[in-house]
């Protein structure tokens, strides 16, 4: 049972959809055009789904003269190429949350993500700590979430703030938004990781990605 497609330089995991109920992923930072090309035409011939992350408006516009079904979220950096249309699940949704403007980024990978997975997403940006009513306002949109992915640069503290008022979980994502003592992430990372409020999960800095996938586990029938 070999499960995969070997073009030498990848080999393709297209038995990743019957263990995990989607196709491998796509990392597009360091591959170059022509591998991108391979890697995409694969699937396809497969007929599975494809998903780009970290995807530069460059390689998009090169890659969707080849394949122009292929769609882009040019604020997630993110590509797909859907195999069929999407019907995402009724039973609850995925709250993406970020802290700031500069965070959305990461949140809309986040999104996208989920979207692609078949689950239904809202969103809620710009709602930080530093004009803490903003968030307050939409409590209903919060409390009603199944799952709820907060994204936050600076010191990072929203998702423990979010955490403390729902019953749902939070995956937590650190940015590298921030000045100096920022360190380009960490101190956001910290802060999460020491959490003093039950329910969080944090991912590693600026993974969207990895925040989107494990929220629609989660919110998975």
């Amino acid at each position: 049972m070999k499960g995969f497609c070997d073009l030498g330089f990848a080999k393709i995991d297209t038995d990743r959809v019957k263990r995990r109920g989607f196709a491998e992923v796509v990392y597009s930072a360091g591959k170059d055009n022509n591998q991108l090309k391979k890697i995409i035409a694969s699937f396809i011939k497969s007929k599975q789904d494809v998903l780009l992350t970290k995807l530069t408006p460059d390689k998009f516009a090169f890659l969707q003269k080849l394949f122009p079904r292929l769609q882009y979220n040019p604020q997630a950096r993110m590509a797909c190429y859907l195999a069929k249309k999407i019907h995402p699940e009724k039973k609850g949704y995925v709250l993406v949350i970020s802290a700031g403007t500069s965070d959305i980024p990461i949140a809309e990978e986040a999104a996208v993500t989920a979207q692609v997975l078949g689950r239904r997403v809202k969103r809620l940006y710009d709602v930080g700590v530093a004009g803490v009513h903003r968030l307050m306002h939409h409590r209903e949109i919060l409390r009603k979430a199944s799952v709820i992915i907060v994204v936050a640069g600076m010191e990072g503290a929203l998702a423990s703030l979010v955490s403390g008022l729902v019953r749902s979980p939070v995956v937590a994502v650190p940015t590298s938004c921030g000045y100096g003592a920022n360190f380009a992430g960490l101190s956001a990372l910290l802060t999460m990781l020491n959490s003093c409020s039950p329910g969080v999960a944090v991912v590693n800095i600026d993974n969207g990605f990895g925040a989107g996938y494990f929220a629609s586990l989660l919110n998975r029938d």
